[in-house]
Formats: C-alpha cells, sequence, structure tokens
C-alpha cells in the first residue's frame, strides 16, 4: 500500500475509531488530536511572514487538489493547520493524507 503522503483523498470516507487515529498518528509528524478526538492541528514555525505565507499557499494547493480543506491559522512566523471530516463528524483517513502530504511539503522548505 503506498504511503499516505502517496495516497489521494476519497469522498467516500468513513470515521477513524480510536485505534485508526492512533496508528495514523504514528505516520505523521508532530499532529495532535484535538477536540475530544474530532480533529489534528499541527504549529508550523517560520524565519518571515514571506515564507510562511509561501506554505499558506502550498497549503491551499493541496487542499484544492485533494478537495479536502482545513482551518488555517497564520501570522508573521507561524501557520497552524487544523484537519477534520465534517461529513462524518471527525477524522477520517482524508484528514491523515493531507497531514502527510503537508508533512513532506515542509521537509523541503
Amino acid at each position: 500500500m503506498p504511503r499516505l503522503e502517496q495516497r489521494h483523498c476519497s469522498h467516500a470516507t468513513t470515521l477513524l475509531a480510536t485505534e485508526q487515529v492512533q496508528d495514523y498518528l504514528l505516520q505523521v509528524h508532530d499532529w495532535q488530536v484535538a477536540d475530544a478526538g474530532k480533529s489534528i492541528h499541527r504549529r508550523y514555525r517560520f524565519k518571515n511572514y514571506e515564507q510562511t505565507l509561501a506554505f499558506v499557499k502550498a497549503v491551499a494547493k493541496i487542499a484544492d487538489t485533494q478537495d479536502h480543506h482545513p482551518d488555517i491559522c497564520f501570522g508573521y512566523n507561524y501557520c497552524e493547520v487544523h484537519y477534520s471530516t465534517h461529513s462524518v463528524g471527525g477524522l477520517s483517513e482524508n484528514d491523515f493524507i493531507c497531514a502527510a502530504r503537508i508533512d513532506a511539503l515542509s521537509a523541503n522548505t
């Protein structure tokens, strides 16, 4: 099976069990569960606003390509990304696919 960052999001996704969430967390870097297990988030740090904004734009490209959009909060030198699958009321594999793709992106910045 392809690694998470090589997979594509699916519209036919399902809610993950707690055990599955824990397994997926082992495959992404520094993401944390929040909202009583209904979302994951990670905070990224940058040297300046230009780097932060370039990262936000790259995350938006991933989101559009995968048709799975996070909540994003950013400032001068940080970006917080929050994922949840609203259609299933919590976390799905799609959230972790996008998290892994963003991790791969941040490894190259």
